[in-house]
């Protein structure tokens, strides 16, 4: 079901000596209309059916609610349209429709020159999040290429046993790359060898999959992380981001269903962030797995928010107005 925007969640604190400088995403964003600029686009899922599935903690559909009360106060650092597209809201055990609505949804904000920035939901959120691409690359870009960047301590690579669930999205998307002829570029950051069985990684070797490990992932390591991860860019044309924030510590990022036992520190994953944002080669971000039913007072909601922050100012630095 598609909800429109509730414009009550963006409210926060104003600054009207400071004038526009002095602004916040709450006094900018509007409700997406169809004659609107593009600009960059807040877009939910609400969605538990995949965590669920998943046998893992639900209260993931409650994140985009609570990711933009957190999101409302940011300060607004460029001059690209900010704009609420509403939510996807999943349908009692309906996952599969939810997902086809959003990806119908995503491809009409990219046919329309937007850059859709989702709030998820569980991972599920990123087979939505690919048909709504393949579907604008199919129309508008079919002999450009995919590469899809998977920041998470998990590779999400189940087979769906029947039905897909949020640990099983990339496999899916592989499916759907091998139906349609499309290659299958996808790299996976921060994935955590207590995490993950050996049929997982054996499943991601033979798919093509490129995995970078979190204890890989350290101060004395980081140029050799980039420089891996730029190679992987340089080979496509387009760039799915999509962060699950159970890549973080659990210290850092209790609300979700799987808290990660190491994790990538906050300070190297944005680092890494800013390397795939700085391509130019994102054309759509999402992020999931926010439970707030497991925050602390609100401290996993802020950092969520900060990784949102820095994902749509990554996006505008490419697409400024002139």
């Amino acid at each position: 079901m598609l909800q429109l925007a509730d414009m009550r969640l963006w409210s926060g604190r104003t600054d009207t000596e400071d004038g526009r400088a002095g602004e916040r995403w709450h006094q900018r964003i509007s409700p997406l209309q169809l004659d609107n600029p593009p600009g960059i686009a807040v877009l939910g899922f609400a969605s538990d059916e995949g965590v669920r599935r998943n046998k893992g903690r639900i209260g993931a559909a409650k994140g985009p609610r609570i990711l933009r009360l957190a999101m409302a106060n940011l300060p607004a650092t460029f001059d690209l349209p900010l704009y609420d597209a509403g939510n996807v809201r999943v349908q009692r055990e309906d996952l599969e429709s939810g997902q086809s609505l959003l990806g119908a949804r995503i491809s009409e904000l990219l046919d329309n020159g937007h850059f859709p920035l989702v709030l998820g939901g569980g991972h599920e959120v990123a087979f939505g999040s690919y048909q709504g691409i393949a579907r604008w690359m199919r129309e508008q870009h079919r002999e450009k290429t995919l590469g899809i960047i998977n920041f998470d301590a998990h590779l999400d690579l189940r087979i769906p046993a029947p039905k897909g669930s949020s640990g099983t999205p990339f496999y899916q998307i592989a499916e759907q790359c091998d139906i349609n002829g499309r290659p299958f570029n996808y790299l996976c950051v921060g994935a955590a060898d207590n995490a993950n069985t050996p049929a997982l990684y054996n499943r991601g070797d033979a798919l093509g999959a490129e995995v970078i490990r979190d204890r890989e992932i350290n101060c004395r390591n980081l140029d050799n992380v980039q420089a891996q991860i730029r190679t992987f860019i340089h080979r496509v044309d387009f760039v799915y981001l999509t962060v699950c924030l159970d890549v973080l510590p659990a210290a850092v990022m209790p609300a979700v269903s799987a808290p990660s036992g190491r994790g990538v520190p906050l300070e190297l994953l944005e680092i890494l962030l800013d390397t795939v944002l700085d391509s130019n080669k994102v054309c759509l971000a999402d992020m999931a797995e926010f439970n707030p039913y497991f925050d602390i007072e609100d401290h996993a909601a802020r950092t969520a928010a900060r990784l949102g922050f820095q994902m749509a100012n990554g996006a505008a630095r490419g697409r400024q107005p002139d």
